[in-house]
């Protein structure tokens, strides 16, 4: 026997299942990485930030105290009460009256005497812009004087420093008013501030990376527990159940759904299992029918003609057709999420009683209703239920209708109580040669029963008043209907 293969390259190797994937960082680590990143960026901002508010800060504060100082200053040379020591307050603050050709005229107690302050080449770069700002909207200083402050690396400082530049007459000859203020202050507080900050943000990074990954990982505790029990449901197969943890929560609710998914699940491989079973037992008989016909017009060609086979061979094809087609629809049963509509019962009704097999019962519909659900599926069961009463009834049947009720009751044996819970299981038959004589399979009860189920009703079996059997169908009668009933074992 030759073997049957594919076609294309390659043709007779074996396949090759797909390697294993690559795993990547766990839910955990991704949290606790892109967190305690974020926190670092956040603190390398914060700390950029605070140290470019602070040295703005700073300067500004700077620059007030210069410009006040060469504003005072200025003020007491127009008034010609310069003092032999010009006043200084801060650490480090030097200011100085400078002649047009740069010479020391009057100096702060801690400044030179002969030497200026800033380099001649230096002053008369100042001069000249403070010059150009003489008359600016918002210039502090004197009426006719000019304050420019400004930065210099230029100066009787190691460091930087701020200096505000006035310029004035003083005895009537051109002068310069020069303060100056170091920013080594500044600078070393900066310093300070970010060999703080280099030490704090990778501690609180650290901290904070620590603190994540303990509660990322107390938080995951439940979904791991979820995890091993799925696969060892998984790995052992059949029904099982997830835990659900104590908490009333997201992952609380989750393991709620997926238990309910395992039920449908296993639901679903019942059913599947069920129409196997069903199939296989059911069909044997119509098989074993056709296939005795078949031998017996095989052995006796003269005395079995081919219109007599095709007879007796279409009266057991129609039979299982009937029965694949019930079964068929048992299996699809509670697979597709119901489409609900307002449905009108005494159209539903009509085409059913269109869609039945003739019979000479008499048949009467009497009431108006309405319901919710799915129109097609409503109409089966109707029709369910009325072949089911005109194949028993006698000479009537009766059919009323109310809102969310169709009510079928007809004048035949009836049901004993003991068994109208029984004949809605699969291929149950009370009268068993009635019953395939008529055509019945035994699962009309059963579907009409999980469909109603399936769009939020039920069917019940009672007396009827003419003496026969009354089958109620109870459906919705608003929009918002409770959920499927129709998903149960096959074989409880």
């Amino acid at each position: 026997m030759s073997a049957v293969g594919t076609g294309g390259a390659g043709q007779g190797a074996p396949a090759r299942s797909p390697g294993p994937r690559a795993r990547g960082w766990s839910v955990r680590v991704r949290l606790t990485v892109l967190t305690a990143a974020s926190m670092c960026v956040a603190l390398v901002i914060g700390a950029v930030l605070l140290t470019t508010v602070l040295s703005r800060g700073r300067v500004a504060a700077l620059d007030d105290i210069v410009r006040d100082r060469a504003t005072t200053v200025a003020a007491l040379v127009t008034e010609d009460r310069v003092p032999a020591a010009l006043p200084v307050a801060e650490p480090g603050e030097i200011v100085q009256l400078l002649d047009a050709d740069g010479r020391v005229i009057s100096s702060s107690p801690n400044a030179s005497r002969t030497l200026p302050v800033v380099p001649a080449r230096e002053l008369d770069d100042l001069r000249s812009r403070a010059a150009r700002t003489a008359g600016t909207p918002g210039t502090a200083g004197t009426v006719g004087t000019a304050v420019l402050v400004t930065a210099t690396e230029v100066s009787a400082y190691d460091v930087g420093a701020r200096v505000a530049v006035v310029t004035t007459t003083y005895r009537g000859e051109p002068a310069t008013v020069v303060a100056t203020v170091p920013l080594a202050e500044v600078q070393g507080l900066l310093r300070a501030l970010a060999v703080s900050l280099v030490g704090v943000v990778p501690v609180l990074t650290a901290l904070l990376a620590f603190a994540i990954w303990a509660v990322v990982g107390r938080a995951l505790a439940p979904v791991e527990q979820l995890r091993r029990a799925a696969a060892q449901v998984a790995g052992e197969g059949g029904p099982g159940a997830l835990p659900v943890p104590r908490s009333d929560d997201e992952l609380g609710a989750l393991a709620r759904t997926l238990n309910e998914m395992l039920d449908r699940l296993e639901t679903a491989a019942t059913r599947q299992r069920a129409f196997v079973a069903d199939a296989a037992h059911e069909l044997r008989s119509p098989i074993a029918s056709l296939r005795a016909g078949i031998d017996v017009a095989r052995a006796h060609p003269a005395t079995y003609t081919s219109a007599e086979l095709a007879a007796d061979l279409e009266v057991e094809v129609l039979r299982m057709q009937a029965l694949v087609d019930d079964l068929l629809l048992l299996a699809r049963v509670g697979s597709a999420p119901v489409v609900r509509d307002r449905i009108d019962l005494v159209a539903v009704v009509h085409e059913a009683i269109g869609a039945t097999r003739p019979s000479d019962v008499q048949l009467d519909v009497t009431g108006t209703g309405t319901c919710w659900g799915d129109r097609a599926a409503v109409q089966r069961v109707v029709r369910n239920l009325l072949d089911n009463a005109l194949r028993h009834a006698s000479s009537r049947v009766a059919v009323g209708l109310a809102d969310g009720s169709v009510q079928v009751d007809d004048d035949g044996g009836g049901i004993p109580v003991a068994d109208r819970e029984r004949v809605f299981e699969r291929f149950v038959r009370l009268d068993d040669a009635r019953e395939r004589e008529a055509g019945g399979s035994g699962l009309g009860l059963a579907i009409a029963r999980e469909i109603a189920r399936e769009n939020g009703g039920d069917i019940h079996l009672g007396d009827s008043p003419a003496g026969g059997l009354s089958a109620t169908l109870s459906m919705p009668t608003g929009a918002q209907v409770p959920p499927s009933r129709a998903i149960r074992a096959a074989a409880s």
